[in-house]
């Protein structure tokens, strides 16, 4: 595996740590990012970790057992717990805020910012699978290429994570993901090794795929030109899984990357090796 970025001071009981080769992180959680907590735990099985009342991906490097915990974009300011169901051992660790930037998009076709009839029917209907595969139940797998991750397409972050979006001056969500502009129809590869657990076109997203990767770590792209792969396919980190493409609610050819730990969306440039 490369040498991967080296992260120190990360807040661990008021103490500075050094979180070893996982991903990318700012010196203190903030919403919308992601926590990495070093744990007290000598037992050879994996450490049983909550936040929130969701199971909690972890990593061990060498003989360091790591919590990694994606924070909600919403979550409140202040000191947050992660609990050891195998010990009740508590970690407490603080999150700050974080000021996302604004982003107005004009589009031309006015149903993709206020659907008809027809197109709500078909949204509900998205929605539903759409939220069956984010509701995958919890995979017990320790795999030691789960993170960092790989990036799935080469290109530029045209929209990075945390955008207040505004579709012809109307208010939506804020972006839960990064998009990377590329051309069209060219490749994207899977992160770390997976299973496909989800494959559809829908009204917003256009060609869809979503892989777990085990322990809650579920990832989405979208807006694809081709998709290679079928539900139920196991693939490996830098398998080929489809194209880029501009289907769904765009404005030109782009992937729009997803990532989600413990059920919640998070920044994907954080668990992204340097």
């Amino acid at each position: 595996m490369k040498r991967l970025s080296w992260l120190c001071g990360l807040l661990f009981l008021s103490q500075a740590v050094c979180a070893a080769e996982l991903g990318q992180y700012p010196p203190v959680p903030v919403v919308g990012g992601v926590a990495v907590i070093s744990l007290v735990h000598t037992d050879e099985n994996t450490p049983d970790m909550v936040y929130q009342g969701q199971r909690v991906l972890v990593v061990k490097k060498g003989h360091q057992w790591w919590a990694v915990v994606g924070i909600a974009l919403t979550a409140k300011v202040g000191q947050h717990t992660l609990t050891d169901r195998k010990n009740n051992r508590r970690y407490h660790f603080q999150v700050q805020n974080k000021k996302y930037a604004s982003q107005y998009i004009t589009l031309e076709n006015k149903r993709q910012v206020n659907p008809n009839k027809q197109d709500l029917k078909r949204i509900a209907q998205d929605t539903q699978q759409i939220n069956q595969a984010l509701t995958t139940p919890w995979r017990d797998e320790q795999n030691p290429l789960i993170l960092p991750l790989k990036q799935p397409v080469a290109g530029i972050i045209s929209s990075p994570f945390g955008l207040k979006r505004f579709f012809n001056q109307q208010p939506r969500k804020p972006h839960r993901g990064i998009d990377i502009a590329a051309e069209q129809g060219q490749a994207i590869v899977a992160p770390a090794d997976a299973t496909v657990i989800n494959v559809g076109d829908y009204f917003f997203n256009g060609n869809t795929v979503f892989l777990d990767h085990g322990q809650g770590l579920i990832t989405l792209y979208c807006h694809m030109d081709k998709i290679d792969v079928q539900l139920g396919q196991q693939v490996a980190q830098g398998e080929k899984i489809g194209e880029v493409g501009m289907t769904g609610r765009v404005t030109g050819p782009h992937l729009h990357w997803g990532v989600r730990l413990n059920r919640q969306w998070v920044d994907p440039t954080l668990l992204l090796e340097k």
